[in-house]
């Protein structure tokens, strides 16, 4: 089994935070997205992984930091590492061609912006598998067509009249993905493109016009990364669920604590220092920060940073920020001094 991560865009929508990372490296609950997202899918699958391969944008921002992070992610989980690159911004389906190497055999596809709890069993029957979940605004997502038997018919996009209330969260299975490899080839060489780009969707519409069966699978949770906003949301939602299933040291043995509380649950790095604060429930904090005088909840804050005299609530503050004052919701990126 392989599986492709797509993860070449730059995140505009969560900025000032990917400006200096991509955000599939913004960490969430103490892991940046795209580690939790493919551990979970490996955890879930329950078989062997042989390749991972990592479809990245422009090396001057996915750097060598970058390659070598995903590398050690990958042979972490016992798969080779394999790092492709994607320098125009066509589509999802070039994205996926920009790997073409490595499109042969069983396959995931998994775009590096969501992170997901699931169950992944795979039909026996299904030439491929499309994730999905229920929704309440269905025009707002592409959703998919079921027939009487439950197989995957037709995608659309945004529908204006009710198709379906079963959003695709962009996480697919195929049996053998080189049968998508040549339907995208041909999508490139006959440069059929939407919105100007090439897509996935009209890659798994040559599939199912050959008569191959698409069953969906539904996951139990679909958390986005977005934007600021969602991305803090989805923090405290995934610290809920480390906190449930138990087997994740969420607190490291080298955080001091003087005159504080923790208010659980919550995500705390090494080496961090905590001084006549609150902090909690909800928050996440990477290493090597320093808080003092401060409460904190519902909240993300990365590495190398110092706060002081603060109560925030829903702010999301990247890695060596200084901050010093009492705005409540706040967005700041690296690098940022706001004494």
């Amino acid at each position: 089994m392989k599986i492709i991560v797509p993860m070449a865009g730059r995140g505009s929508r969560l900025r000032p935070h990917t400006l200096t990372i991509p955000k599939p490296l913004i960490p969430v609950a103490g892991q940046p997205i795209v580690h939790r997202l493919v551990k979970d899918i490996v955890k879930v699958l329950n078989q062997p992984i042989d390749e991972i391969a990592f479809i990245l944008g422009d090396p001057a921002f996915f750097g060598d930091d970058v390659v070598k992070s995903l590398t050690q992610l990958a042979e972490g989980l016992g798969a080779k590492a394999s790092i492709y690159r994607q320098d125009q911004p066509l589509g999802t389906g070039h994205a996926i061609m920009c790997a073409k190497e490595s499109l042969s055999g069983p396959a995931v596809i998994a775009y590096a912006d969501t992170l997901i709890r699931a169950d992944f069993n795979l039909d026996p029957e299904a030439d491929a598998v499309i994730w999905v979940k229920q929704v309440d605004q269905p025009e707002a997502y592409g959703v998919v067509k079921l027939n009487e038997k439950n197989e995957i018919v037709e995608l659309v996009e945004k529908p204006k009249e009710f198709i379906s209330d079963l959003a695709v969260i962009g996480i697919y299975y195929f049996k053998d993905v080189s049968v998508l490899k040549q339907e995208l080839q041909y999508i490139l060489d006959n440069n059929i493109v939407n919105g100007g780009e090439y897509q996935i969707n009209d890659g798994i519409k040559g599939m199912m016009s050959k008569g191959m069966i698409f069953k969906t699978g539904e996951v139990d949770e679909w958390m986005d990364c977005g934007n600021k906003a969602v991305t803090v949301e989805t923090n405290t939602r995934m610290l809920g669920f480390l906190q449930a299933d138990g087997d994740e040291q969420m607190i490291a043995s080298s955080v001091k604590l003087d005159n504080s509380k923790i208010i659980e649950p919550c995500y705390i790095g090494e080496n961090v220092m905590i001084n006549n604060s609150t902090i909690g429930p909800n928050v996440s904090i990477g290493s090597n920060c320093i808080l003092s005088d401060v409460t904190v909840k519902n909240s993300l804050i990365q590495n190398h940073n110092t706060i002081k005299n603060a109560n925030l609530d829903q702010a999301m503050i990247g890695n060596h920020v200084h901050y010093d004052g009492n705005f409540k919701t706040i967005s700041i990126g690296d690098y940022s001094v706001l004494e």
